[in-house]
């Protein structure tokens, strides 16, 4: 591998790990199609390379997210239970539901949730702070604080409807596991919508749990010899760097313009899904 190809790798991973860690998705979703298309690497290869990234980006950007007091590590927990259970079933019924039918249940999931998340910037905090307390939230502990930097001091925020956010995260996992792609983009339209977690905590809690969960299939990768350390190495160096940036920025942007990235990132998602479903291919352009 020469230097200039390792400049890039880096490069790439710093930016998909900057805007995935900023947005508590995986990164894996932006890296693997662009190591595919401009760098030529085997689809296999690309994705034991954002699996590092990924668990790289998720340890990186912790100690900021914890320091800031944004993860709800109580709630990831509890959350990670469903998820995990989902992605289970979903290795169980590979190959059984077609994938073009997958890829357009993922759209239009995709769709609504962008809808659901625009609309509640119209919420004001006060629609939020007396909105139901919940009863799951309250017994098992998961009502917080986060710290406002724009008006100062804390906010605290209510886990609202636990029971419907774990069945979401059921199907975030099952969905992810049956189309390969990380359930980060799906975890946090749940938390801001069924749990009415505030944008920067459903963020920070996500990129939490997508760690814990690319790190239980990091091994099977590493065993099976696709995960190389020319091409893994300069994206793990990347890796730290971006998702550190992005935690700085999380942490710096307000909420409205963090959740109106986030649908924009929904919407070019769907799309791309919705090519896939009814098997349209534009150059340079892969899911």
């Amino acid at each position: 591998m020469d230097l200039r190809f390792g400049l890039w790798l880096f490069a790439v991973s710093l930016g998909a790990s900057g805007l995935g860690g900023m947005l508590g998705m995986a990164s894996g979703i932006f890296l693997v199609p662009i190591l595919m298309i401009f760098g030529h690497v085997e689809i296999h290869i690309a994705i034991g390379a954002s699996i590092v990234s990924v668990i790289v980006c998720s340890c990186s950007s912790a100690a900021p997210f914890l320091k800031g007091q944004l993860t709800n590590i109580r709630l990831a927990i509890v959350l990670e239970t469903a998820t995990t259970l989902g992605a289970l079933t979903g290795v169980l019924l590979s190959g059984v539901i077609p994938v073009s039918y997958l890829y357009f249940l993922f759209a239009v999931i995709l769709l609504v949730s962008a809808q659901q998340m625009l609309s509640r910037r119209r919420e004001t905090a006060a629609a939020t702070a007396i909105a139901e307390m919940g009863e799951w939230g309250t017994a098992l502990q998961l009502h917080s604080t986060y710290p406002d930097r724009e008006g100062g001091g804390s906010v605290a925020y209510r886990v609202q409807r636990v029971p419907m956010g774990m069945a979401l995260m059921y199907g975030a996992g099952l969905i992810s596991a049956l189309l390969g792609i990380g359930s980060g983009v799906l975890k946090i339209p749940a938390m801001d919508t069924a749990l009415r977690l505030p944008i920067k905590v459903s963020s920070a809690t996500s990129n939490f749990m997508i760690g814990v969960t690319a790190a239980a299939s990091a091994g099977a990768y590493l065993m099976r010899g696709e995960i190389v350390p020319g091409i893994a190495g300069p994206v793990a160096l990347g890796s730290v760097v971006g998702s550190i940036l992005g935690a700085r920025i999380l942490m710096a942007v307000s909420n409205d313009k963090i959740r109106v990235l986030f649908v924009v990132v929904l919407i070019v998602l769907a799309v791309q899904m919705l090519l896939s479903a009814f098997h349209i291919h534009i150059p340079g352009v892969s899911v």
